[in-house]
């Protein structure tokens, strides 16, 4: 089997995730290279996952590793640079969320690979979760009727890492670091449907000592179809890690919790199942049971986007729909700032997002 060479940029936390995932689930990738802008870091990382090569210099990673592939895991800031110098080399990119800092950053970089004709894939996990798409897939079965009410939830008490806190290297707080996952996860629902407006409520109630980003967030989209989602997200919230959605319709409701149990609690009037002639077996409450591998969808959408180097086709989750995000991400931040609710399309010229709430609180 020819096997697909992967560089990965960054040596922190998500990196070995991703790392993990394609050792235990992606063999058609084998990761030759890593990068980290520390020496010492980069190396301790090839070390500890038997990486043949390591870089504290990136172009030396991108034009010197032979890789076919980069994957970019470093902090937000750092994004657009890195798909720049990826795309002129002619590498195949994917890369952790958010898309970049910037709506001016994302259209670069989509125009950039679309130039060199190199894949650009945002590596939006809630797309590729078990749970979550088995969710999606009883949706489609018409197992809750029309969808009217989507929820979406991340929390916890903090990231592990100190970048996140500095808002000139992450470009806002917690919903730019876990609130693109609710939007990602929304848009995929709904077949990419378009956001009409957005209302957010935000603030810092746990960490302003560290940052200026809000560490607490409630965003409400409104949807040209007619439904509409709420996102939660905090960092304020103790006693370990919550992920979970809820979705509603007109024939019955489905809450998915990625780190409880191995099912989806779900509702359904009239039944669902791919044999309709059991459907009647799923009529009522029932426990949707997902395939029990790695819940968040890492390796799913790490192994997508192997095959879709090798195979040429487009990814699910492309650098359009990272860019979607960042707009709705805007939009909130601006909502937040004005207290009202904010209309799509909605692309103002900012340094950073979350200049679109600090800089109201100053006026």
């Amino acid at each position: 089997m020819q096997r697909t060479k992967v560089a990965i940029l960054g040596a922190g936390f998500i990196t070995d995730i991703h790392m993990e995932s394609y050792h235990r689930f992606v063999p058609e990738a084998a990761v030759v290279a890593v990068y980290a802008r520390n020496a010492g870091k980069a190396k301790a990382f090839a070390e500890k996952h038997h990486i043949p090569q390591w870089f504290d210099d990136i172009d030396a990673i991108i034009q010197h590793s032979g890789c076919d592939v980069v994957d970019i895991c470093l902090p937000n800031y750092l994004h657009a640079t890195a798909t720049l110098k990826a795309a002129a080399a002619g590498k195949h990119i994917i890369i952790e969320k958010p898309l970049a800092i910037t709506i001016e950053e994302a259209d670069a970089m989509i125009a950039a690979c679309k130039k060199a004709g190199v894949k650009l894939m945002y590596a939006e996990e809630l797309c590729f979760a078990p749970k979550y798409e088995r969710v999606r897939q009883m949706v489609k079965e018409g197992g809750i009727g029309d969808i009217y009410l989507l929820k979406q939830s991340e929390k916890h008490s903090g990231p592990h890492t100190d970048w996140f806190y500095d808002i000139n290297l992450s470009g806002g707080g917690v919903l730019m670091d876990m609130g693109c996952h609710a939007m990602g996860w929304f848009r995929w629902m709904l077949n990419n449907a378009k956001v009409t407006s957005v209302y957010a409520s935000m603030s810092t109630v746990l960490h302003g000592g560290r940052t200026k980003g809000e560490d607490n967030s409630v965003v409400i989209l409104e949807f040209e179809n007619g439904v509409t989602a709420v996102a939660e997200n905090s960092w304020a919230k103790h006693g370990g890690m919550d992920d979970k959605s809820e979705v509603h319709g007109t024939g019955g409701v489905v809450y998915a919790d990625l780190f409880m149990g191995n099912a989806a609690i779900s509702y359904s009037k009239s039944g669902y199942g791919y044999a309709m002639e059991k459907a009647d077996t799923t009529i009522g409450w029932s426990f949707t049971v997902f395939e029990e591998v790695f819940n968040q969808g890492y390796p799913h959408e790490l192994k997508h986007f192997i095959e879709c180097v090798q195979q040429n086709k487009e990814p699910l989750v492309t650098g359009e729909d990272g860019r979607a995000v960042l707009e709705i991400l805007y939009a909130a931040y601006a909502s937040a700032g004005a207290g009202k609710k904010i209309t799509l399309p909605f692309t103002p010229v900012v340094a950073k997002p979350i200049d679109l709430w600090l800089g109201a609180a100053k006026d």
